[in-house]
């Protein structure tokens, strides 16, 4: 028997797993020949993957990720997106909106209905429309056989569903779950017990234990609501002097906190934390010198804003690329900062931001195509916005473009090559590497450009699902594990895509609810908060506190306690750099 004969076609039907490791040349042809008709209808199959010739595959869109099969009679049709080493079995149903994370298997005979039909007594069941809410399915779940998922439901991570179970409902990360309607047995991550996932009262530090024990997911008591109270009547005493702390009178300038040298963000997070806490300038200076000194930082060639020297002196801006563009990380972010600082003192930049009023469409597309979506989401995600918040600032000044049509062309680029399964730009990321480059780069990019202007974000729901898939990443999210960043990065997403729907709004607030709890309790006393553990890469001024963690975390707080129901008892809403209102309206033009 040689290789060609070694094992049936028909084998592969039922045993795909095989394929890659034991198909003959002919076999691997066939496949080829297969998947060549399948992305001719519009199909993306990864490296590695198999579909059955027998199985019936009449999708609108169909994507599948590395490692991943289609196993014989089965059955997929509609918009069906899965991720890397996901399966499904011989005559499994996959029908309507569809999407799968990473290592998802799908048990034989079992069915995923991501649409339903009506059945109003006015009209036969044949006649009625057809409607379509999508099922997600989050990383490492196994459906077992002859499940049935219902429309509309979200299944968290790390879920395991047993054999014949009826899901009806969303089920949260690590369940097992079993029955008709399906319940939920028990935490997968359990040793004998159910699994506390957030702190009892008596772990929480900062003085803030009592009054926060016996709040529920999605449920917030009143107990919350006074420890938001309380949390805002301290931080507001205290605000005067922790920015105090930060002042340098030798040198004339702010510095994120003791004993680090002065910073440009210093002085805008120093006017922003001012403005929200005591609604008025840091009192070393009145409101007109602390913009005086400001609007002098101003690079005359570039219109950025270069980092103090290190000796303290004036900064130095390296040369500009070919398209006139000075890639300067910290200058970049200087456009956000010094700006939305000025406008907190009634005031504006000196001068256009020219780095960006002097690029035409095409530099603006070919520098847009030649960010790092692939491998540095982040850093491309935050280049939009500088250049996107620089256009926003020439506007204000009455300014236009060199080449009109630039700002089109941005949000023309943005939402063409937005992934739909996603809501995101850049890669999907993998079980590996999470989602972190991901979800962060979607908040850069989104805050400078369509939360700025006043835009709805495409694919709302899509950002919700992948975003709350991120939120649960215990390498970032576990307790003690998160930083400003990282935790801004989701809060900010959820609030943006979720607040014109309900799209899960009762996860949404689950988790926006651990999180306040937990940075409420980061508070200390004379000194604010500190930023956290540093990021991917080191990022990040770290756990002490200081002006840059204190800044971030009262505008985090905000949000979380928004996306709660109890924002109001906070008596302050950020008017800064991380506002949650857009800074113009719709249609770019400048404001009266």
């Amino acid at each position: 028997m040689n290789a060609e004969t070694a094992l049936d076609d028909a084998y592969f039907d039922y045993c795909p797993w095989d394929f890659v490791g034991r198909a003959s040349a002919g076999q691997r042809a066939a496949q080829d020949a297969h998947q060549r008709r399948l992305a001719e209808a519009g199909a993306r199959l990864g490296p590695r993957c198999y579909v059955s010739p027998a199985a019936g595959v009449f999708t609108d869109t169909l994507r599948l990720g590395t490692d991943s099969y289609i196993a014989g009679h089965a059955y997929v049709t509609g918009e069906v997106t899965a991720g890397d080493d996901c399966t499904v079995n011989p005559y499994a149903t996959v029908r309507g909106r569809i999407t799968l994370g990473d290592g998802v298997r799908i048990g034989a005979h079992s069915s995923l209905l991501g649409f339903n039909h009506g059945f109003a007594p006015d009209r036969p069941v044949h006649r009625q429309p057809l409607t379509s809410k999508g099922i997600t399915v989050g990383d490492d779940v196994w459906i077992g056989s002859h499940v049935v998922v219902l429309d509309g439901v979200t299944i968290g991570d790390h879920c395991v569903v047993g054999a014949g179970a009826v899901v009806t409902k969303d089920l949260a990360p690590w369940t097992v779950a079993a029955g008709n309607p399906a319940r939920p047995l028990r935490d997968r991550r359990a040793q004998g017990g159910p699994r506390r996932d957030r702190p009892a009262s008596g772990d929480l530090p900062g003085g803030l234990s009592d009054g926060l024990s016996g709040n529920r997911p999605g449920r917030p008591s009143g107990d919350l609501g006074d420890a938001v109270v309380r949390f805002a009547d301290r931080a507001r005493a205290q605000a005067a002097d922790l920015v105090a702390r930060c002042w340098n009178p030798d040198t004339g300038r702010y510095a994120d906190r003791p004993g680090t040298h002065a910073t440009v963000r210093a002085h805008c997070d120093a006017v922003e934390i001012a403005d929200l806490l005591l609604g008025s300038p840091p009192e070393q200076f009145a409101a007109d010198e602390h913009a005086a000194r400001l609007r002098a930082l101003q690079d005359p060639g570039s219109g950025l804003v270069p980092e103090f020297a290190p000796d303290g002196g004036a900064g130095v801006l390296p040369d500009p690329a070919a398209d006139g563009w000075i890639d300067d990380g910290t200058a970049e972010y200087h456009v956000l900062a010094v700006g939305y600082a000025l406008d907190l003192l009634g005031s504006r930049l000196a001068q256009p931001v020219h780095v960006v009023r002097r690029m035409t469409v095409s530099q603006l597309l070919a520098r847009l195509k030649s960010l790092p979506w692939r491998t540095r989401t982040w850093s491309a995600g935050a280049w939009v916005d500088c250049w996107a918040t620089g256009a926003h600032r020439n506007l204000e000044l009455g300014v236009e473009d060199g080449e009109p049509g630039t700002l089109e062309a941005l949000f023309g680029w943005l939402t063409t090559r937005v992934d739909p399964w996603t809501g995101m730009w850049g890669t999907a990321g993998s079980p590996a590497a999470g989602r972190l480059q991901l979800v962060n780069g979607y908040y850069r990019l989104t805050r400078g450009s369509y939360a700025q202007f006043g835009l709805d974000v495409p694919y709302a729901e899509r950002v919700v699902d992948t975003v709350l898939a991120h939120g649960r990443d215990q390498r970032w999210f576990a307790a003690g594990r998160e930083n400003a960043c990282n935790v801004l990065d989701v809060a900010h997403p959820l609030w943006l895509a979720g607040r014109r729907g309900g799209h899960r709004t009762a996860e949404v607030r689950a988790w926006a609810e651990e999180q306040l709890t937990r940075a409420l309790g980061r508070w200390r006393d004379g000194a604010g908060f500190g930023f956290g553990p540093a990021g991917e890469g080191g990022g990040g001024p770290g756990r002490e506190p200081g002006l840059q963690g204190t800044e971030m975390w009262l505008a985090i707080v905000w949000l979380l306690a928004d996306l709660v129901g109890v924002a109001d008892r906070l008596a302050y809403r950020p008017r800064g750099v991380h506002r949650p209102e857009p800074a113009r309206s719709p249609g770019f033009a400048t404001p009266g």
